[in-house]
């Protein structure tokens, strides 16, 4: 990494845009599908650098002045860059929006952070952009990048289109502001499973060393091409698929879209994919399917590249010794192994996956078939990464070694502590919230107890406050359960209670045509209004729940199941917008149903 590019010569986020421009302003920076055209159009540093300044001088025309928040509603896109790095040259606080969230939480966090600018996509949010303006007082304007059509005339005043906003400030005078790195860039709002979010403040310092030290951990080079699709609002595709891209020079791809991902891996053909489990669990269940329709000795074949495979692996890591198996690899990864990485592109040299924890059996499967595959951690409040597996030392059931420069201390309870200059300032307006999070030494308290193993990575054993205690006293990790249980591609989603109670239970939504086949072969009418309340279903379901719990110990085995087929959304309120499912909103919704998975013991 050349010296100019260190965080110390590069001070803010913006030095770093403008270090960029300077150094390549010809290299291809990003490349989007252009839908009005039809084709995939690239942007290189210096055109992006052009756009930028205009965008600094329409927001100069608003009035904003150095520490003014604005607000970005959009999907992955060179626009959203363009507007966070106008508004971070010019000292505004950029907030970040779920271009999926809803009406209500949107205006909470416009109003509680004090937005005067939102900046939106207008394309199919109509609806969602009237309900948000008519509660979110303090917006000076709502700047759309798409022309208004009959469902936004007359909605609101505020309304212009980015078009006609960029065109009035021509010829505006942008000013010279120093900016320094102590200075707040951006208030995040973590997507809590339970009450408000709160605001993570993260200065120009916090994001930017955390970028630094990410790329220490990993062969990035400015010919790496980034595919970006998970929202640009979680802080970690933030970080990790927006600024540093930039710092290494390479090029980011934005998706079209979760549905055309398939079909982007291949056009694009990325060497770094930055993802959440969710996107490896999905490819994994379509394996499984494809599976199952090829035959047993498809399977069987399978099941052999990956134990050989995972053995290969392990030697290279110098955990295991050479073993006559290996000398079927070559003729194993041609028929398995490469058709495999040829899903993602065929190109990828490191792959992360973030955001929630990541299935042990999932991790080894990529990682047997080739797929450099690295599991990491982190929280919003510490920048965000923390820590992360490294090619030369990667234990896949592990979240990784500390980031350079990150301090890393199991404290109370087994909680997982961290200190850095990546640490947030704290909640906005929230000093209460804040001492809670950091303590007086600037240890931040994650809420996730590990252990260290002896390579001395870390691992995550469970969430303090996510404990499930029976009244028995028996302590049961939800959630590596419920991980457990969906590595079975009937179950999309799954949420299991019992606290207090005397056994656990699970709260399921079916996969639909999964649940068709099941249904079939129970001879059950799967379109029959009744037939997942059929105790034939019920008693296989919880059975086929046991196979995958068979590990678990005794106690903590499902003895009910509330099967249904409507999934849980954003819009409903039972999933953040980060696809975490709300814990506390879910029971609620469902307290009269698990209330009588639990009548029988009580009569």
């Amino acid at each position: 990494m050349a010296a100019a590019f260190h965080p110390d010569s590069l001070g803010t986020l913006c030095g770093l845009f403008r270090a960029r421009v300077a150094a390549t302003p010809d290299q291809v920076a990003y490349r989007q599908f252009d839908e009005a055209r039809d084709t995939w159009v690239s942007f290189t540093w210096a055109q992006v650098a052009t756009e930028v300044a205009r965008w600094q001088a329409a927001l100069v025309k608003e009035g904003l002045v150095p520490g003014d928040r604005v607000a970005v509603m959009l999907k992955n896109s060179v626009e959203w860059v363009i507007f966070d790095q106008a508004a971070l040259a010019l000292g505004l606080v950029t907030v970040p929006l779920y271009l999926d969230d809803r009406p209500e939480s949107a205006a909470y966090i416009l109003n509680h952070s004090g937005a005067r600018l939102l900046l939106v996509e207008g394309k199919f949010q109509h609806k969602k952009l009237a309900e948000i303006a008519g509660s979110a007082n303090t917006l000076q304007h709502i700047v759309s990048l798409t022309a208004p059509d009959d469902g936004l005339v007359n909605w609101s005043t505020r309304f212009v289109v980015a078009a006609d906003w960029l065109a009035a400030a021509t010829g505006t005078l942008v000013p010279e502001r120093h900016l320094t790195a102590d200075l707040l860039a951006s208030i995040v709002y973590t997507s809590g499973t339970t009450g408000r979010p709160k605001g993570v403040m993260l200065t120009h310092e916090n994001i930017l060393w955390n970028v630094w030290y990410t790329t220490q951990c990993g062969p990035f080079d400015d010919q790496d091409v980034f595919l970006s699709f998970l929202p640009l609002s979680h802080t970690f595709e933030r970080t990790e698929g927006y600024y540093l891209p930039m710092l290494i020079g390479a090029e980011v791809v934005y998706a079209r879209s979760i549905a055309q991902l398939a079909q982007d891996l291949q056009i694009s053909r990325p060497t770094v994919l930055i993802s959440v489990p969710r996107i490896y669990e999905r490819v994994y269940s379509r394996i499984q399917d494809s599976l199952e329709k090829k035959g047993l000795l498809a399977t069987l074949v399978f099941k052999l590249a990956v134990t050989v495979g995972w053995r290969r692996f392990e030697v290279e890591q110098k955990r295991s010794s050479w073993h006559p198996m290996l000398l079927a690899w070559p003729l194993l990864e041609k028929r398995v192994a490469q058709p495999m990485a040829g899903k993602l592109g065929g190109r990828i040299k490191f792959a992360v996956s973030g955001g929630a924890p990541l299935n042990a059996e999932i991790a080894r499967i990529f990682i047997a078939l080739g797929v450099p595959l690295y599991q990491g951690y982190g929280l919003t409040e510490a920048g965000p990464t923390i820590s992360v597996n490294r090619p030369e030392s990667n234990v896949p059931s592990s979240i990784g070694l500390p980031l350079p420069g990150i301090e890393v201390k199991i404290g109370a309870n087994d909680e997982l502590l961290t200190r850095s200059r990546c640490i947030m300032r704290g909640y906005w307006q929230d000093e209460a919230a804040t001492r809670a999070m950091i303590d007086s030494e600037g240890w931040l308290h994650t809420g996730d107890q590990a252990t260290v193993d002896a390579w001395g990575h870390y691992h995550i054993t469970g969430r303090i406050k996510d404990i499930i205690v029976l009244n028995n006293g028996e302590k049961v990790p939800p959630t590596d359960m419920e991980s457990a249980i969906l590595l079975d591609p009937l179950f999309e989603q799954v949420m299991v209670v019992g606290e207090g109670k005397p056994y656990l239970a699970a709260l399921a939504v079916l996969n639909e045509e999964h649940w068709r086949e099941f249904a079939a072969h129970l001879h059950v009418d799967p379109k029959h209004s009744g037939a997942l309340r059929d105790p034939r279903v019920l008693k296989a379901l919880t059975q086929r729940v046991a196979h995958h719990l068979k590990h678990f110990p005794g106690y903590a085995q499902i003895r009910r199941l509330y099967p249904e087929l409507s999934p849980w959304t954003v819009d409903d309120g039972l999933l953040t917008p980060t696809l975490k499912v709300k814990r506390d909103q879910v029971l609620d919704r469902y307290r009269t149903v698990v209330e009588a998975m639990y009548a029988d013991f009580a009569r």
